[in-house]
């Protein structure tokens, strides 16, 4: 038995099957943890999709932005971009189901003694108040309440957690966090402008795993979202995104009965050009 966590797929769904077959994946042994933006700007977002629905119980995934905005655009929240691909699941006969299927993700994941999200933590969240966050989301999602919410996620206000947060601004808080952080102020003042890589912080701001005192230094954290950061692999944090969309390789990091990890990579077609 092993557990791999995988990055950004964003829709690449012949490298997803090569790297599954590469590590000799079986559903009825192994666990796979997807940690977000499984669709959009590559060329198959509905064949990762149908996919990883078949995969059943041995796949667990969090949801990225990219996920997010399918929702959105699906209920009349949100509009298509240029560089967006999604129209093989907005036109599919089974839209319903994949779309269905995609709600009922989660936004935080702790498994095997790591926990998954697609972008990052903000400092002052424990692991216990990450998860707790995360299942408020999740229950909106879920729920008959997702397009009000879906009208009103985007936005990048309010930029800071605060205990006291309710309603939209505390789900939109939350969301942001979990599905678009990168850059945080040592107080946790998010910034979402910056998109380069960790040498590349706005004054006064710092990528969010090298916060002094960020509360959850004592787990490890697996995420996606940041395919500039390039491979980073500390006890506290496993960057996943290695820019599969891109051109670059798809990426798991193989945990194994024995404690053992290892990185493998599957190279990618590029779908997309970077700028």
């Amino acid at each position: 038995m092993a557990v791999y966590w995988v990055g950004d797929v964003q829709g690449c769904d012949a490298p997803l099957g090569r790297l599954l077959e590469k590590v000799d994946f079986s559903a009825s042994r192994d666990t796979l943890v997807v940690l977000g933006d499984l669709v959009n700007r590559g060329p198959k977002s509905e064949q990762v999709l149908r996919r990883l629905m078949a995969m059943g119980n041995a796949v667990q995934c969090v949801l990225g932005n990219h996920d997010l905005h399918l929702l959105a655009v699906a209920a009349g929240a949100g509009r298509l971009k240029p560089m967006d691909t999604l129209d093989g699941i907005l036109q599919a006969l089974d839209r319903p189901a994949l779309l269905d299927w995609l709600r009922h993700q989660r936004m935080a994941i702790w498994s095997h003694g790591v926990l998954s999200v697609h972008a990052g933590v903000l400092p002052s969240w424990t692991l216990a108040q990450t998860l707790a966050l995360s299942a408020e989301v999740e229950s909106v999602l879920r729920g008959p309440d997702l397009s009000d919410f879906l009208h009103q996620m985007y936005g990048n206000e309010p930029a800071a957690w605060r205990d006291e947060w309710v309603g939209v601004d505390r789900l939109r808080v939350v969301v942001n966090a979990l599905t678009r952080l990168r850059f945080c102020s040592a107080e946790g003042v998010m910034e979402f402008a910056a998109k380069e890589g960790a040498d590349a912080a706005p004054a006064g701001f710092m990528p969010w795993f090298n916060v002094p005192g960020r509360k959850t230094a004592d787990v490890t954290v697996a995420f996606g979202h940041w395919s500039t950061l390039g491979q980073l692999q500390r006890d506290d944090v496993w960057a996943m995104d290695t820019g599969c969309v891109w051109g670059g390789c798809l990426s798991a990091m193989r945990l194994g009965a024995d404690g053992q990890r290892e990185m493998i990579q599957a190279k990618c077609e590029q779908a997309q050009k970077p700028g």
